[in-house]
């Protein structure tokens, strides 16, 4: 069975979806949680699942001991769901094209430092955007610029709230995130795949 490492920052519904995607096929398991929150609502979820989890800090995260620590758990992905940090250097190359990151909007439109969550919301209905959607991409050294994997659009309604826009876009996540995922896993590389 293949393993995943999931990082994420906040409540975890994309890391739960992905754990329960994998529960019911077993083709991967996720073996371990990273977080820079000790709070977070992911770590709750690790204790409840039964999976290890870490917490990193500015620091940590760039040590070549946290290299190691996630090489023991001989990952075929990183995936990022929803984590604050951009990813240092030394962990794009070390797990090179095995990092992924999920972005809710159409990069790269709305993508870069500080571009997450309702700030991306927000900002697509501030500038009248008729759509938006999620971009699955490859993770390397700059915010939100890795090679896109899978975009999926959605219509922007003119009545929409950055709260009704985010759900419509959390929806999309929790569906394709975890069968990307499978598809990566089965096929080891795709690139540049767009669905509207």
């Amino acid at each position: 069975m293949q393993s995943l490492i999931i990082f994420a920052s906040g409540t975890g519904t994309n890391a739960a979806a992905i754990i329960n995607h994998f529960k019911k096929n077993n083709k991967a398991r996720v073996s371990l949680i990273v977080s820079n929150n000790a709070k977070a609502g992911v770590i709750g979820l690790a204790e409840k699942e039964q999976i290890p989890f870490l917490i990193v800090n500015r620091s940590t995260i760039h040590e070549t001991l946290l290299v190691e620590q996630l090489r023991e758990y001989n990952p075929s992905l990183l995936v990022l769901a929803g984590f604050m940090w951009k990813i240092p250097n030394n962990l794009v190359t070390e797990f090179k094209d095995k990092i992924i990151n999920i972005h809710p909007s159409l990069l790269p439109a709305h993508g870069g430092k500080g571009m997450y969550g309702h700030h991306v919301h927000n900002a697509i209905i501030s500038a009248g955007d008729k759509e938006s959607g999620i971009t699955i991409h490859y993770v390397n050294k700059a915010y939100d610029e890795g090679n896109i994997i899978l975009q999926v659009r959605c219509k922007v309604e003119d009545t929409d709230s950055a709260e009704e826009l985010a759900n419509r876009i959390h929806k999309l996540e929790h569906y394709y995130y975890p069968r990307v995922i499978e598809y990566l896993l089965d096929q080891k590389k795709i690139t540049n795949i767009i669905y509207s």
